[in-house]
């Protein structure tokens, strides 16, 4: 097991589950409802995992890879963008699911998500496999899957990151 690869296949789960949301009646709000609130679980759960494990041992080892122009900038651009996530989790808690601008939420979400995705996948992701050992990574995946499990077992509430402290936090 390789925390890269969990990553990457979490990733796959996310895409799936953003497109299964496409596919529901929008009149089915309670179906919808239950959908989004497994994603949304999702979504935080792998924002944490990574910002617990992957994040601060890449600020030590990484170098920065593709169009990132250090491993600080890699790092904090991710942070940023779990915040997104994040704000459109919290919108699209605040609106009745199914209208407008729950849909809205849902779509803004989706977009920082996607940015996210292909951003780490190019630059993080490449930067970890490239600096730590397969042991290590397996390691990691351990920890990584059962903070989320035990996470995802009660529900999770998001709360941002302050990109600037967590850099500084360590490094």
């Amino acid at each position: 097991m390789d925390v890269t690869e969990l990553i990457l296949h979490q990733h796959a789960e996310q895409r799936r589950m953003f497109a299964m949301l496409d596919e529901i009646p929008r009149e089915d709000t309670e179906t919808l409802g239950a959908v989004w609130k497994r994603l949304e679980i999702l979504l935080e759960t792998h924002a944490e995992a990574e910002e617990l494990f992957v994040y601060p041992l890449l600020l030590r080892v990484g170098t920065g890879q593709a169009d990132a122009d250090d491993v600080e900038d890699e790092v904090e651009d991710a942070v940023k963008d779990h915040n997104e996530i994040r704000d459109g989790i919290r919108r699209a808690a605040q609106e009745d699911v199914g209208s407008n601008a729950w849909w809205e939420a849902v779509v803004d979400c989706r977009v920082a998500n996607s940015d996210h995705m292909a951003e780490e996948e190019r630059q993080d992701l490449a930067d970890f496999r490239r600096h730590t050992d397969l042991q290590a990574r397996h390691d990691i995946a351990v920890r990584f899957l059962r903070h989320e499990s035990l996470r995802a077992a009660y529900g999770v509430t998001p709360g941002d990151k302050d990109p600037d402290e967590f850099i500084d936090q360590h490094t």
